[in-house]
């Protein structure tokens, strides 16, 4: 079978886990899904490229998270929430998925 690449999960964390909270008006569970892809995209970025890097990713998804909220009072929700996940995304392709 083959793997998702991170960069795909990653992205589709901090897009879903937003639209689930706010569609569902419950955003602890935005919160499950942003923490389930985070679960997976670390594990598949241990596996590609390693600890160090897959710990440096994973502040990135945590940070790229943290970082959409004074964002979204600039530029609007969406916007910021596919900017900081597009950018997740290329770290996690430049860093990790490529190699593979």
């Amino acid at each position: 079978m083959a793997k998702v690449p991170g960069a795909v999960v990653a992205a589709a964390g901090l897009v879903g886990g937003y639209g689930v909270a706010r569609w569902t008006k419950k955003r602890p569970l935005g919160g499950v899904v942003l923490a389930a892809a985070g679960a997976v995209a670390a594990r598949e970025w241990n596996a590609r490229a390693g600890a160090p890097t897959a710990a440096a990713l994973t502040g990135a998804y945590i940070a790229g998270f943290a970082g959409s909220h004074p964002l979204a009072k600039k530029v609007g929700a969406w916007p910021s929430v596919l900017g900081v996940a597009g950018a997740v995304a290329l770290a996690s392709w430049t860093f990790a998925d490529r190699r593979n």
